[in-house]
């Protein structure tokens, strides 16, 4: 009985997931690609010991986020 309901709720959170995902526009889609991109090449350069160059493009991260978010919020103005 325990494994139906954990199955049920599984399902609804990846049916919830793909619901939320359909709708981001595509630039909405680059913005999250790339910030993902830039952490993972961060830590890619932490762990090979370029620690230097890993902080900086760490840097990226939240900078390319906040873009994201003032170019949402600059189509939302647009639309109203």
């Amino acid at each position: 009985m325990l494994l139906i309901i954990l199955a049920d709720q599984n399902s609804l959170i990846f049916t919830k997931t793909i619901i939320m995902f359909k709708k981001f526009k595509v630039s909405d889609l680059l913005i999250i690609i790339s910030a993902f991109l830039s952490l993972i090449y961060s830590e890619t350069l932490w762990f090979k010991g370029e620690r230097e160059s890993a902080i900086f493009i760490g840097l990226w991260v939240p900078s390319i986020l906040s873009f994201g978010i003032y170019l949402k919020l600059l189509s939302n103005k647009n639309n109203d």
